[in-house]
């Protein structure tokens, strides 16, 4: 006899699947019995999980019950024992997993409404900046492991020729085809969309994807069209869900439009690992939804959303699409397959594309997509000695399941090297009172007055006091954006960037970061109040605190009047934070440092400065057997008048202090630039650079094995950039 199999929690009896198996079909269990040739009580056993059938009459059952192969039966008995080897009639069961799988399209409006587009997704703009804010704080609102960084994965894959027609054919694209060329017949903006989009996939025969994975979270959890994470997502709109303990960046419920309005046919697909069992199961949930305008197919006229699912039999959900159990195979054709075991979701954004104009090849699409999860959410990767970032995000780019640009992960440090700096300060307690040095951190609190709820409050209380925490610190040499304060809450995303005004003349460039609610690391009763008030006073973007109409109406009168306090406070502190800065003598006097700068060349009054500055694309590098490092750097370039003239800088990475610099013992350029005397020369109009590096060993300060590196590519002092 096999060794037994223990049952978990998650194991699905196999009395529940006959139940759902009948249910779906209509099927009564005195008909079984007939059809399997068994007596009532025996189906009765079964479905009451008193005794199960042999392996052959459960290949039958399966067979009967579900011919399509979407749904086996478990593979234990009742008493844990793993059943005999499947039997040719099993195997042939598994085959062709999604051939019920179908496409519903919800029909038109009995009272005759018709919506000509999903108006949620017009909240937010078509921006892949926007789509990575949205989706990240999503990902983050879900974190399940509060020990562990929730990890988001963003892929872009572009599809054509036999790969594109492969994915087509695995989503049924010729079934949903009549749909999308009736939805272009109008004049509405979104049937102009789409009637673009069909054309340019007609001519060009290419298709760009975007899928947002995330792990250590808590996926679609939930019954199909109950309350729950599934429900609240796939088939309804303005439903946030969110079961955060009041911590959530999102409230709204529309970030997740964003998905669909980044789809040029206003298609995503899904795949969700469970934190929590649904029918016995956790992975490979899947299910599509479609949202078009309303439209008529051959006289009959459809609302615009559109299901891709197993279709439901159900009486009271007959004929809707509903979610179905993926096989491995499935999931590789819908390009939705996922790595390991840990729940999560992962999205599929069909024809993903950038509205606003800035990214429109694989190369700046996936550079924008970088910068905007480092803009928005660096707070949140950023970790201290004694707790870890919340999250950790990466891009990776392929062409038809290639590797197009390696993943690359987002390092805060690298994007945002002060407010890192700063922030991570707070986390290991390093914050100074006065700054006499160019990597301090000095630290103030600044009062924020809740206000009462309304039929809360007592007469004359203007509310209770919450200490948000200011953090300031010199700005970084390449910052070009300085004298601000980055303002967050929650989660620590980024929510606004705020200008302290009536600032000294001659202040020093600065970066600040203030802290509020549950961002500052404690959870007392001032910091849930406080956290709650803020979210109140947040539009749908979440990207400033001010009036809302959440916040006049939940609040006593005068919770505007708190906000414009507050701001003031955060300028007093920032005043006074910069008060307190030593200057060190070696300075030198203002004067002096003045006529000691140097005018680079071709930078007369006339010229044409850089809009932005060079940025490391991708890094390949190994350890030889003497220790040295050798690195091969992918560089990307603004336009620019002149030529770039950079200085390569190796750095060993350690845990504390700075970065000691190491030796270059080669430095070697490509077809695309040049090295010369230490540094690397890229021509005017080149926007992809890529130079190689081998490192002294002398010059090591441990052996190369022993720690990461970590390279720099400034400006070359006195070059022509």
């Amino acid at each position: 006899m096999p060794a037994p199999v223990p049952l978990t929690p998650d194991s699905e009896r196999y009395g529940s699947w006959l139940i759902r198996r009948l249910e779906r079909l209509g099927m009564s269990q005195t008909d079984l019995a007939v059809k399997v040739g068994r007596t009532p009580a025996a189906v009765s056993a079964w479905v009451n999980a008193r005794s199960e059938p042999r392996s052959d009459l459960k290949d039958a059952i399966a067979a009967l019950l579900d011919p399509d192969h979407t749904d086996p039966p478990p593979s234990t008995d009742i008493y844990g024992v793993q059943t005999s080897p499947p039997t040719p009639v099993a195997a042939a069961h598994r085959q062709n997993p999604t051939s019920s799988v179908r496409w519903h399209h919800r029909p038109a409006h009995p009272d005759g409404g018709r919506e000509y587009g999903n108006a949620a997704a017009f909240a937010f703009d078509a921006d892949l900046s926007v789509l990575a804010r949205e989706a990240t704080q999503n990902s983050l609102d879900e974190r399940r492991d509060t020990q562990a960084p929730v990890r988001v994965r963003y892929t872009l894959h572009e599809l054509d020729g036999e790969y594109l027609d492969a994915f087509l054919a695995a989503l049924r694209w010729n079934e949903v085809l009549p749909h999308y060329t009736e939805a272009c017949r109008g004049d509405q903006k979104v049937s102009r969309s789409l009637r673009s989009a069909i054309d340019d996939l007609s001519q060009e025969h290419r298709l760009t994807l975007l899928r947002v994975d995330d792990y250590n979270a808590s996926g679609l959890t939930g019954p199909e069209y109950g309350d729950g994470r599934f429900a609240a997502v796939v088939r309804r709109q303005l439903d946030s869900h969110k079961v955060t303990g009041g911590r959530a960046g999102g409230s709204y419920g529309l970030g997740k439009a964003t998905l669909w309005a980044t789809s040029r046919f206003g298609l995503v697909l899904i795949n969700s690992t469970l934190s929590e069992p649904h029918e016995g199961r956790r992975a490979g949930r899947v299910i599509g939804r479609l949202d078009l305008p309303w439209h008529e197919v051959d006289g009959n006229p459809y609302a615009g959303p559109a299901w891709f699912g197993l279709p439901d039999t159900a009486p009271e959900h007959a004929g809707v699409s509903r979610s179905w159990w993926a096989d491995d195979d499935t999931l590789s054709a819908l390009r939705l397959d996922r790595v390991g075991e840990e729940p999560g979701t992962s999205f599929l954004v069909v024809g993903a594309h950038d509205a606003s104009g800035d990214a429109e090849s694989l190369e700046e699409m996936h550079d924008k997509l970088l910068r905007s999860l480092a803009d928005g959410f660096w707070a949140a990767m950023v970790g201290g000695r004694t707790a870890g970032p919340m999250l950790e995000a990466s891009v990776t780019t392929l062409r038809n399941g290639r590797v197009h640009i390696r993943e690359q992960q987002v390092d805060p440090h690298a994007y945002h090297p002060a407010t890192s700096r700063a922030l991570k300060a707070y986390l290991d307690g390093t914050t100074v009172d006065e700054l006499t040095a160019a990597d301090q951190v000095v630290r103030a609190d600044v009062p924020l007055i809740v206000t009462p709820l309304k039929g809360q409050g007592r007469s004359r209380d203007k509310g209770r006091e919450h200490l948000a925490v200011l953090l300031l610190t010199p700005a970084d040499e390449n910052d070009s954006n300085v004298n601000r304060v980055i303002c967050m809450r929650g989660n620590r995303m980024t929510i606004t960037a705020h200008r302290p005004r009536e600032l000294p003349l001659g202040t020093t460039a600065f970066q600040a970061v203030l802290l509020a609610g549950y961002a500052t690391g404690r959870g007392d009763a001032e910091v849930r109040l406080a956290e709650a008030f803020l979210r109140a006073s947040e539009p749908p973007e979440h990207d400033r605190w001010d009036r809302t109409e959440e916040l006049t109406t939940s609040y006593e009168r005068g919770a505007l009047s708190r906000l414009k306090e507050f701001r003031g406070d955060i300028d007093r502190s920032v005043r006074s934070l910069l008060g307190r800065r030593r200057t060190p003598p070696s300075a030198g006097p203002a004067v002096l440092r003045e006529l000691l700068k140097l005018d680079a060349p071709g930078r007369g009054p006339g010229s044409r400065r850089a809009q932005s500055f060079p940025t490391v694309r991708d890094i390949q590098a190994f350890v030889d057997k003497r220790g040295a490092w050798h690195v091969t750097v992918r560089l990307h370039l603004p336009e620019a008048d002149d030529p770039w003239v950079l200085a390569p800088v190796a750095k060993f990475d350690v845990r504390s202090g700075g970065r000691p610099s190491v030796k270059w013992e080669l430095l070697v350029g490509s077809e695309s630039c040049r090295a010369e005397d230490g540094t690397i020369v890229v021509e005017p109009g080149v926007r992809i650079a890529e130079f190689s590096g081998v490192t002294d060993p002398d010059s090591h300060p441990v052996r190369g094995t022993y720690a990461r590196l970590a390279i720099d590519v400034p400006k070359a002092r006195g070059g022509a950039q």
